[in-house]
């Protein structure tokens, strides 16, 4: 069988690859001036090599940086068993709920733009989400009914998830069957019509919580994606790759994959009733499809989910995560305010805590460790790290204390984040000390 990748093809790509992801020549392959001790970054492969070979994984790749040089690029196993594609830098992912950090930046873009502001109610650019009403258990205590939400969703409430919208995955009850029967969608399957429908469909449906009340992870960032194209009055689509993608020259990254770049795309996995990993090539149903693996190769797909819709490579997402780290500029081009980046990087929910490997605070569109729950978890990353993880498996942080970004790609559902926090130690444990 003629091999996926011939050698100079192979090797050109990687030489491409290497001028996207390192922000500057000199950048490439300099571990003792980043305070990384070479011979414990090897550690890196050898971590991810053992878990292919024990099969808890097909392949995965790892990329970690400091100071934006690029101290260690690692793509170890399979993108494809059943096809034997190698794992490359090249590899497509997807990326699910990492979407939701990109898409946050994009909304930010608007409040920089002065077209939106974080206290905007929701019903200003979707009158739907007007009245709503929330779920709450009935005082038998053996059924629910509804209430009048107590005031409007905001903006500020989206980007922050305590806006009291679900994913139907939780089944959370009474609201699980209620989304299933009106056809919401979580994002991660093919989807009919846009958005804006699904939007409308979810606008329906009672909330799990009192707007503002409660951390509640759903499809906040999925509303926020149709508030970006009232807003704009462009695609999802057309707006981030002209906002985000395209400056950031973040290059493989969509939400509808081309065609010319599919044999690029990793295939989804699972542990098998055996313990080993088994191809998911199925969608994943509950009355409706759920989950599938094939959504970002649907051409006719018009359906772009802000919270979980994008693929992409472990390079584009250094990048991203680069500006971020940056302050909101990457190679001359400034995507965010610096003081936006601030803010968005800062606890926005007071006293109230999340529940996400390495984070317990909320920021907008991303996850932040403070010092309480450092201590309590043992989270090896600076205070102040921020953070978020994907629905197959991938999984990113960002540590300005220590300007450390780390970035981890692989396909497995349901997800292992423990390979991420496991990555995340070997990284730390090599960090040296500073004399």
């Amino acid at each position: 069988m003629t091999k996926r990748f011939p050698v100079p093809r192979r090797a050109l790509a990687f030489a491409c690859a290497l001028l996207l992801i390192a922000p500057a020549p000199s950048a490439w392959g300099q571990e003792s001036s980043a305070g990384f001790s070479k011979e414990k970054l090897e550690r890196i492969p050898a971590l991810l090599k053992e878990a292919v070979e024990k099969k808890e994984m097909a392949g995965a790749s790892a990329l970690i940086a400091r100071h934006g040089k690029v101290v260690q690029l690692s793509a170890v196993g399979m993108q494809d068993v059943e096809t034997k594609a190698p794992m490359s830098d090249a590899t497509i992912f997807r990326i699910a709920s990492m979407s939701k950090p990109i898409v946050s930046v994009a909304v930010m873009t608007l409040v920089d733009d002065g077209k939106l502001s974080v206290t905007d109610p929701l019903s200003k650019f979707v009158p739907e989400f007007k009245d709503m009403t929330v779920l709450v258990p009935a005082k038998d205590g053996k059924s629910y009914e509804t209430v009048k939400a107590e005031r409007e969703i905001t903006i500020h409430d989206l980007l922050t998830h305590s806006s009291g919208f679900t994913y139907r995955l939780f089944k959370k009850p009474i609201v699980a069957k209620l989304y299933a029967d009106a056809g919401v969608s979580d994002g991660i399957s093919e989807t009919p019509g846009t958005i804006g429908d699904n939007v409308k469909r979810l606008a329906k449906m009672p909330l799990v919580c009192q707007p503002g009340s409660a951390w509640e992870y759903g499809l906040s960032t999925d509303v926020l994606g149709y508030v970006i194209e009232v807003v704009s009055g462009k695609t999802l689509d057309e707006y981030l790759h002209e906002r985000v993608l395209k400056p950031l020259k973040m290059n493989d990254t969509y939400f509808v994959l081309p065609k010319e770049k599919r044999s690029r795309l990793a295939a989804v996995y699972t542990i098998g009733p055996n313990k080993v990993i088994a191809r998911v090539d199925k969608p994943i149903t509950e009355g409706v499809t759920v989950v599938s693996t094939t959504y970002p190769t649907n051409d006719d797909s018009k359906y772009y989910s802000g919270g979980a819709g994008l693929v992409s490579t472990i390079g584009d997402y250094f990048r991203f995560s680069q500006m971020m780290l940056n302050g909101g500029e990457l190679d001359a081009a400034r995507v965010l305010k610096r003081e936006t980046v601030q803010k968005m990087t800062q606890n926005q929910l007071g006293k109230l805590r999340i529940f996400f490997p390495g984070n317990d605070l909320m920021g907008y569109g991303f996850g932040i460790l403070s010092e309480q729950g450092k201590e309590t978890s043992k989270d090896p990353a600076g205070v102040g790290t921020y953070a978020w993880g994907g629905a197959f498996g991938t999984y990113f942080w960002i540590d300005p204390r220590n300007e450390v970004v780390g970035v981890f790609m692989t396909q497995m559902f349901p997800p292992n984040f423990a390979k991420g926090t496991e990555l995340k130690k070997t990284v730390y444990e090599a960090l040296t000390p500073a004399k």
